[in-house]
């Protein structure tokens, strides 16, 4: 496997792990909720521009790809999810990311070997069902990414993007 796979399989571990760390704790002590989903965010932000970047230099980068855009899925739950104000639907983020986080995790660990599962193995039905309920229970006016002052493109992350995405990864 190319070294590059080989340092982003290893890095992107440690960030998933982080990753699960900070749902559980949401989920166990329900405190700092938003701050904990929106550093969520930034983590896995974090493996989708590392993807996305790989994409360029690797020589097959097709589940690489679906890596980036699965992760920007992720992403942008994990953003809206930080600005909720509803306390009882927090725990119904948090649940689907902690989902969400393990199939990442699963093909990460998938990615360079010759299992590379087809995703709609991975990625259930439920799971597509249970994403598209949250996403449309979100503010359209919500951010899908990191907060930064004078950016208005950060809450164009709509349902219709989200099934881009899922499009893209062959699931939608």
């Amino acid at each position: 496997m190319d070294e590059l796979l080989v340092d982003f399989k290893s890095e992107s571990k440690e960030l998933v792990d982080q990753m699960l760390e900070l749902l559980e704790e949401a989920e166990d002590d329900g405190l700092d909720v938003k701050l904990k989903l929106d550093e969520y965010g930034q983590l896995v932000d974090r493996i989708m521009g590392s993807a996305t970047s790989l994409c360029m230099v690797v020589e097959d980068s097709r589940y690489l790809e679906k890596i980036g855009h699965y992760a920007e899925i992720c992403k942008i739950v994990g953003y809206k999810g930080s600005q909720l104000e509803n306390e009882q639907f927090f725990i119904v983020v948090v649940a689907m990311l902690l989902d969400a986080t393990e199939m990442l995790q699963i093909m990460l660990k998938e990615l360079g070997t010759t299992s590379e599962r087809d995703l709609k193995d991975i990625i259930t039905d439920t799971f597509l069902e249970r994403l598209r309920f949250i996403n449309s229970q979100f503010d359209e006016n919500l951010r899908g990414t990191v907060a930064t002052q004078g950016r208005d493109d950060a809450n164009s992350s709509t349902q219709s993007q989200i099934d881009s995405l899922l499009a893209a990864l062959g699931v939608g």
